[in-house]
């Protein structure tokens, strides 16, 4: 059974701690990596190295979205999109992040979390929503 009492909580600290994630790897890649590393990496590992530039701009924009609360269905829906496509990056190393470069677990888990901030909604102290 679900507590309608803190529910709306709940899907609030989900929505924050998944947008704070994209937001530090979103300027992660363009502060430390730079954006042309960070294609220069995408090239490397068989994605075309422009989509690095709508990637970091969709991890710090819609990271900032998700932390206040503004279509947070529609950007968590992209964002299970996204990260499924980082983990296929890390299936050939396995589960754990551990592993020689980084395993699978992690963008998955990421990803569940999005699509559960999909399912749930904004939550509590949001800005704005929309339905899908």
């Amino acid at each position: 059974m679900i507590d309608s009492r803190t529910a709306p909580y709940a899907a609030f600290v989900m929505r924050l701690a998944l947008g704070i994630m994209f937001i530090a790897h979103g300027l992660t890649k363009v502060f430390v990596f730079t954006p042309a590393g960070t294609a220069g990496f995408f090239e490397s590992i068989g994605f075309p190295g422009f989509l690095a530039y709508p990637v970091m701009a969709f991890e710090v924009i819609g990271g900032l979205l998700l932390v206040l609360g503004v279509y947070v269905r529609w950007v968590a829906a992209i964002a299970v999109i996204q990260l499924f496509a980082a983990a296929t990056v890390h299936f050939g190393n396995g589960w754990s992040f551990t592993n020689a470069n980084g395993g699978w677990e992690y963008p998955i888990y990421l990803g569940m979390t999005a699509l559960g901030v999909a399912l749930l909604g904004e939550g509590a102290f949001a800005a704005r929503s929309a339905k899908i």
